[in-house]
């Protein structure tokens, strides 16, 4: 059960499961602005005021923040290798054909 004022485990677990693609523009609208709030009345809740599965709560969703964040700059950084890598190979085809 989650501490009052906060969003319930079972919501985040329903939006997290969820496929964007099923979601509403109004949908994921409204989880990314209570999202934002939980998140800062978890920071603003001093930790020994939180309950045991708060605390849980909180740690397991800042482990996947940070995974998501590291798995997001590991493509982008993909991204770009591939993006150089593919104005190289072009750019040495037009120098080619001069």
């Amino acid at each position: 059960m989650s501490d009052f004022g906060r969003k319930g485990f079972s919501t985040q677990a329903e939006e997290k499961i969820t496929p964007q693609s099923q979601k509403s523009t109004a949908q994921v609208a409204g989880e990314n602005l209570t999202g934002a709030a939980d998140k800062v009345f978890g920071s603003a809740q001093p930790n020994e005021s939180k309950s045991t599965s708060q605390k849980f709560g909180d740690a397991t969703r800042s482990n996947a923040d940070e995974g998501q964040n590291q798995g997001s700059s590991a493509f982008n950084s993909a991204k770009e290798g591939l993006n150089n890598v593919y104005n190289s190979v072009t750019g040495q085809a037009k120098d080619a054909t001069k």
